[in-house]
C-alpha cells in the first residue's frame, strides 16, 4: 500500500526539507525586521478652535485650522466668553495630515481616536453616565487649492469615562480629569491626500444635550495609519507566497488524482486548508492603491475567519481520522458535533464584524461600543463565540487523548515485526520526536517573540542596523502559516514508493498511524500558538 511522502522519506531528505523551511522562516523574520519599517504610525493632533460667524447655515462651510484660508480662531474658552461667542458657534478643526505632508493610498487605513481635555469645576462637574453629543463632518481634497468635498457627516454620542484623582475642592479647580480614549473614526481606504475634520459640540439645555459633561478645554485626536514602506513589503510577501502555495496545492491534488482510489476525507481537508491559505494570500490589496475600496478591512477579516475555521476543522478531522477504533469516519457528517461550534462561533464573530465595520462603510464615525445596547450586543456575540471556542477545545483535547491512548495500545505490535522493519519504524519515530522538539522550540520562540514585541519600544539597534521587532513579528508569523500549510501538503502527498511484502497489512497501518499521530501534536501546538498570537496582534 502506498503511504505519504513523510512515511517514506529518508533521514537525509527530511533534514534537508527541515533546514530549507527553517531558512525560509528566518528570512521571513528578517524581511520584517531589517527591510520593513514599523507597521503603523501614530500622529497626535490638537484641534484648533474656530469661530463660525455665519448666522444661517444653508450650506456646509469647512473651517481650515491653518493655511491661506484659515478660520477665525480663539485660543481659550475664556476668550470666547469675553467676546460673547456661544458654544454652538465654536468649531474644532483638525487637518490630516500635518502641514507640508500628504496622505497616501499606501497607508491602507486610517483610525482616529478621540480624547477630551476636561477641567474640573465645582459647579460644572461630569455627571455619572454623561454622554457627549458630537456633530462631526469629514471632507477631502487632493490639492491645496480646490474646494473641500464632503465625505461623511454624522451626529454621534460617546460615553465619558473620566476620573478625578484628587479631592473635589475649590482649591483643585482647573485640574484635568483623567479620561479614557474614545473610538472616533475608522476609514478603510486612504485614497485622498488631505482630510479635514470639523467637530461641533452643540449645547441644548432644554433637551439636555451636552449638559453635565464638565468644562471641555480642548479636543485631542490620534490618527493611526499603516506605514507605506511596510505596506509595500507586505504586498511583496503576498505576491511571492501566492504562487508558492498555489503550485504546491496543484501538485498535491494531482498526486492524489493519479491514485486508483478516490480521495479520502483527510486529503480533501488538507486541500481545503491550502485553498483557504491561498484565499488569504491573493494580493487583491494591490488594487486598493488605485481604487477607493473602503471595504478592504472587512474583506480582510472575512478572509482570516475562513482560514481560522478551516484550520480548526482540520485539527478535529486529523484527530478523528487517526483514532484507530475500527469506526468508519471518512465522511464530513460524522464530525458535525465538533465542527458545529466552529461554524456557529465563526458566524457570531462575522455578525459582530458586520455590525461594526459593515456599518462603517457608510458611516466611518460609527462604533458599536458607543452605546450601552451596542456594547451589550457586542459582548453577547463575543461571549457566545468564546463558549463555542471552549467547547471546541474540550472536544479537541478529548480526541487527542483518545489518539495517544490508542497509539500506546498499537505499539505492542512492534516486537512482532522483523528486526529491519522494527528498526525502520523506531528510526522514524525518533525523527518525529526530534521534529516535535523543534516544533516546541519554534512555538516557544513565537510566544517569546510576541511578548518582546509588546513590551519593547518597537525596534532594536544592532550595530549600524535597526531591527523593527513588530514588523518582524507580523512577517514572521505570516510566513509560519504559509510554511506550515506548504509542509502539510508536501509531506502528506501520496508517495510513489511501496513497502516490501514482508510487512503485513496490520503492521503497515500501525506504523502509519503511529508516525502521523506524532505529527499531530506538532501541528496542534504550532498552529494554536500562531493563531493566538496573530489574532491578538490584529485586534490590538
Amino acid at each position: 500500500m502506498a503511504g505519504a511522502i513523510i512515511e517514506n522519506m529518508s533521514t537525509k531528505k527530511l533534514v534537508i526539507v527541515g533546514v530549507t523551511l527553517l531558512l525560509f522562516q528566518a528570512f521571513a523574520f528578517m524581511v520584517g525586521g531589517l527591510i520593513a519599517p514599523s507597521p503603523t504610525t501614530a500622529v497626535h493632533y490638537l484641534a484648533t478652535k474656530c469661530v463660525d460667524t455665519t448666522k444661517h447655515r444653508q450650506e456646509t462651510k469647512w473651517f481650515m485650522p491653518w493655511g491661506p484660508n484659515q478660520c477665525d480662531k480663539i485660543r481659550t474658552f475664556d476668550e470666547a466668553m469675553a467676546k460673547k461667542i456661544e458654544a454652538n458657534n465654536i468649531v474644532f478643526a483638525v487637518h490630516i495630515p500635518l502641514p507640508n505632508k500628504e496622505m497616501s493610498p499606501w497607508f491602507q487605513f486610517m483610525l482616529v481616536i478621540l480624547q477630551f481635555d476636561i477641567a474640573f469645576k465645582m459647579y460644572n462637574q461630569i455627571e455619572d453616565g454623561a454622554l457627549a453629543t458630537i456633530d462631526v463632518g469629514l471632507a477631502y481634497r487632493d490639492d491645496t487649492v480646490s474646494e473641500w468635498t464632503e465625505m461623511a457627516h454624522s451626529y454621534e454620542q460617546r460615553k465619558l469615562s473620566c476620573n478625578f484623582t484628587t479631592a473635589k475642592t475649590f482649591e483643585n479647580e482647573g485640574r484635568y480629569y483623567e479620561c479614557d480614549l474614545l473610538p472616533f473614526m475608522e476609514v478603510g481606504s486612504v485614497a485622498h491626500k488631505y482630510y479635514l475634520l470639523n467637530i461641533r459640540l452643540p449645547v441644548n439645555e432644554r433637551k439636555k444635550v451636552n449638559v453635565g459633561i464638565g468644562e471641555i478645554k480642548d479636543i485631542r485626536l490620534v490618527s493611526i495609519h499603516q506605514n507605506g514602506g511596510f505596506t509595500k513589503v507586505w504586498f511583496a510577501m503576498k505576491t511571492f507566497l501566492t504562487p508558492s502555495i498555489l503550485i504546491i496545492m496543484i501538485w498535491y491534488w494531482r498526486r492524489i488524482t493519479l491514485m486508483s482510489r478516490p480521495p479520502v476525507l483527510l486529503e480533501k481537508v488538507i486541500l481545503a486548508l491550502g485553498i483557504s491559505m491561498t484565499f488569504i494570500n491573493i494580493p487583491v490589496e494591490w488594487f486598493s492603491v488605485g481604487f477607493n475600496w473602503t471595504w478592504m478591512l472587512l474583506f480582510g477579516d472575512i478572509r482570516q475567519g475562513v482560514f481560522y475555521s478551516m484550520l480548526l476543522s482540520f485539527w478535529i478531522i486529523f484527530c478523528g481520522e487517526h483514532l484507530m477504533d475500527q469506526t468508519e469516519r471518512n465522511r464530513f457528517s460524522v464530525y458535525w458535533k465538533q465542527v458545529g461550534p466552529i461554524v456557529f462561533g465563526s458566524f457570531c464573530l462575522f455578525i459582530f464584524d458586520m455590525c461594526e465595520r459593515g456599518v462603517q462603510l457608510t458611516n466611518p464615525f460609527y462604533s458599536i461600543w458607543a452605546s450601552d445596547v451596542g456594547t451589550e450586543l457586542a459582548m453577547a456575540f463575543i461571549i457566545v463565540a468564546g463558549i463555542c471556542a471552549c467547547l471546541y477545545f474540550l472536544f479537541l483535547c478529548f480526541m487527542v487523548f483518545q489518539v495517544f491512548r490508542n497509539i500506546s495500545g498499537k505499539r505492542t505490535s512492534l516486537p512482532a515485526m522483523s528486526k529491519a522493519r522494527r528498526l525502520h519504524y523506531e528510526g522514524l519515530i525518533f525523527r518525529f520526536k526530534f521534529l516535535m522538539l523543534v516544533t516546541l522550540t519554534c512555538a516557544a520562540m513565537t510566544v517569546i517573540f510576541f511578548i518582546i514585541s509588546q513590551v519593547n519600544e518597537g525596534h532594536w539597534h544592532w550595530g549600524e542596523h535597526t531591527v523593527q521587532v513588530n514588523s518582524a513579528f507580523f512577517t514572521g508569523i505570516y510566513g509560519m502559516w504559509n510554511l506550515y500549510v506548504f509542509a502539510i501538503m508536501f509531506l502528506y502527498a501520496p508517495s510513489h514508493k511501496r513497502y516490501g511484502d514482508e510487512q503485513s497489512s496490520g503492521q503497515c497501518i500501525t506504523g502509519n498511524y503511529t508516525k502521523r499521530s506524532v505529527i499531530l501534536s506538532n501541528g496542534l501546538l504550532y498552529l494554536a500558538t500562531v493563531c493566538y498570537t496573530w489574532q491578538t496582534v490584529c485586534y490590538t
